[in-house]
């Protein structure tokens, strides 16, 4: 069992994530004793410049022994520089930028080095989260529903209800906080729900030179092609029941179904499909969530939270209604989720990713001392 040495009780560890939306890498600290929340620290966002991005979108999909050194040179960089001058930390969260993720096949793949980050930092690291999940069976991902946990009792919420990250891929975390822990049964279940602002991104980028479609303005202007929208709703993904997660490009085609449109019908169209991706996945919770509470850039997106309004019987916030970072709670995730490993606590189960038994997956990297010249 993986155990480091940290203060009794709750400590100040800092969390970095960088998406498949490839848009930077966040980072936050938080206070925790690896089950409870006890506070929320500063945070900083350090975005891709346009050519790092550039290098990023090329290393998508490629596995480690491929010839990565650009790529790996960016993500060391970006999270050195996003991790830095932070104070009292104990520890630190590295999650590593994902590449590829085939869970059923060759596995996941989260480009970066948690040692050399480490010897940086000169503070302990947790990386590699996700791999002893894959190999006790596992999907690997999602990895924050115990977070999302945390967050629930840490809100005080006495009913069930639902995390939706709406970043490059939709993840849902349906949650019951009158659970005492978050491995109990009944406690969690989480799933991707299908691709989310990746898709539209990507046809932002190739058509206009922009990163997104800010605050839905293009796909407002458009109109969805059903046809196209009925097309994607057919795929075998929605007919797999949870726990299940994607690659960021698992639904290439999802371009294609939309090549002909105009570039208003055609965003508008994939906003729809993200959407109504997250309504078929709804219909998996165990019991209709009190309230939906949307984190990641989605949440920005006011067509795409009209049609999840439209399409829901509950309440779709943006987790700032309960108090909570949007931007920075993965990132948050990934500090909390540090600690459970170096304390030895699981940090996914049976119900957030399939895997066959609860698992504290991560390796802890320290720095190493200079000797003396």
């Amino acid at each position: 069992m993986l155990q480091a040495k940290l203060p009794a009780g709750r400590i100040r560890a800092l969390g970095a994530m960088s998406g498949t939306s490839l848009d930077g890498v966040d980072a936050a600290v938080v206070e925790t004793d690896g089950t409870r929340l006890y506070g929320f620290g500063p945070s900083r966002y350090r975005p891709y410049t346009q050519a790092e991005r550039a290098v990023l979108t090329r290393a998508l999909g490629r596995w480690p022994g491929e010839d990565l050194k650009e790529a790996l040179e960016v993500v060391q960089t970006a999270h050195l520089e996003a991790l830095s001058g932070f104070e009292d930390i104990d520890l630190v969260g590295f999650h590593g930028q994902t590449l590829a993720h085939e869970p059923q096949g060759r596995g996941t793949h989260q480009l970066g080095d948690g040692d050399a980050l480490a010897q940086g930092l000169g503070l302990p690291v947790v990386w590699d989260f996700r791999s002893a999940d894959i190999r006790l069976g596992g999907e690997g991902a999602p990895l924050a529903p115990f977070y999302h946990f945390a967050c629930a009792q840490w809100m005080g919420a006495e009913a069930p209800l639902a995390f939706l990250n709406l970043g490059g891929v939709g993840n849902l975390t349906w949650v019951d906080p009158r659970k005492a822990r978050p491995d109990e049964e009944g406690a969690l279940l989480a799933f991707d729900t299908g691709p989310a602002n990746a898709p539209i991104n990507d046809v932002m980028q190739a058509r206009r030179g922009e990163a997104f479609d800010r605050d839905g303005a293009l796909a407002r202007q458009g109109r969805v092609a059903q046809g196209a929208l009925e097309s994607f709703l057919e795929d075998v993904f929605f007919f797999r029941m949870p726990p299940k997660s994607l690659d960021r490009d698992a639904f290439a085609d999802m371009i294609g179904q939309v090549a002909e449109l105009e570039d208003a019908d055609a965003v508008a169209t994939l906003t729809a499909m993200s959407a109504t991706a997250v309504l078929r996945g709804m219909e998996h919770c165990p019991e209709p969530p009190e309230r939906v509470l949307v984190t990641g850039g989605g949440r920005h997106n006011p067509v795409m939270m009209e049609m999840l309004r439209a399409g829901l019987d509950c309440s779709v916030e943006p987790v700032e209604a309960a108090g909570l970072d949007g931007d920075m709670l993965e990132a948050q995730a990934f500090a909390h989720l540090a600690v459970r490993v170096a304390r030895g606590l699981p940090t996914s189960c049976p119900g957030t990713t399939g895997v066959r038994a609860s698992v504290a997956g991560g390796t802890l990297s320290r720095p190493q001392r200079q000797e003396a010249g």
